[in-house]
């Protein structure tokens, strides 16, 4: 299938139909939170790969996470082998369904982020 994010996640037959969503860090958590969470069912994951500061950018998005129907439950840090660097999975658990207008067009994510 090939689809935007932003749009897939419009489409009946992929909207709040996954029991995860992965990512990796290709953007800050709110934003990406927008894109990942409308896909994942209520019950299910929304599972994010980040840098070694991932706390602050974590709590920055609270608010953002639970206007998209989600709730950050772990956080896990750890260090890549062979110098690879330190990363941080955050998951977040799916509570309720994400309101109707998520995700916008990629120009409104862009330019108003759901902030905290």
């Amino acid at each position: 299938m090939h689809s935007r994010a932003e749009d897939g996640a419009k489409k009946a037959e992929l909207r709040e139909n996954f029991d995860f969503a992965v990512a990796r860090a290709v953007a800050q958590l709110n934003v990406l939170s927008e894109y990942c969470l409308p896909y994942v069912r209520p019950g299910g994951k929304f599972i994010a790969m980040k840098g070694p500061q991932a706390g602050e950018e974590t709590a920055k998005s609270k608010k953002a996470v639970q206007t998209l129907g989600g709730r950050v439950s772990e956080c896990f840090e750890f260090s890549l082998p062979l110098h690879g660097g330190d990363r941080t999975i955050i998951v977040i658990n799916k509570i309720k369904p994400t309101p109707n207008g998520f995700p916008r067009s990629s120009g409104q994510i862009k330019s108003k982020p759901l902030l905290t």
